[in-house]
């Protein structure tokens, strides 16, 4: 439990109440493989504004459940703001897909959902 993201802010948010730290999980897996899908073809598609659309909207998410991605999904973020046409974030996007594939797939096991 808790390998691929960390639940102590949320339980500190949650003032450890379990119904609602569930809730939270359930959000989140309902919402992030979405966004992320929409991040991948933003990103693959150079649609800068999109990309940094997608990845300001998942921050305060990957930074609640601790995914240890933050500043990777900030570089992606960035490189849509700023347009940066000469640079090849791919693998900045495949850590942040890794570690949300990662964490959907344990908290689905550590919720059983």
């Amino acid at each position: 439990m808790e390998q691929h993201y960390k639940l102590f802010r949320i339980r500190e948010l949650a003032d450890n109440d379990e119904d609602f730290i569930k809730t939270l999980a359930m959000t989140f897996l309902e919402e992030i493989p979405e966004d992320l899908e929409d991040l991948k073809n933003a990103v693959k598609n150079k649609q800068y504004l999109s990309t940094y659309q997608v990845a300001h909207k998942m921050k305060p998410t990957i930074d609640l459940f601790e995914l240890g991605v933050l500043k990777d999904l900030i570089e992606v973020q960035d490189w849509g703001k700023l347009e940066q046409t000469d640079k090849d974030i791919s693998d900045k996007l495949n850590v942040v897909v890794t570690a949300v594939h990662n964490a959907l797939s344990e908290m689905k096991t550590d919720f059983n959902l």
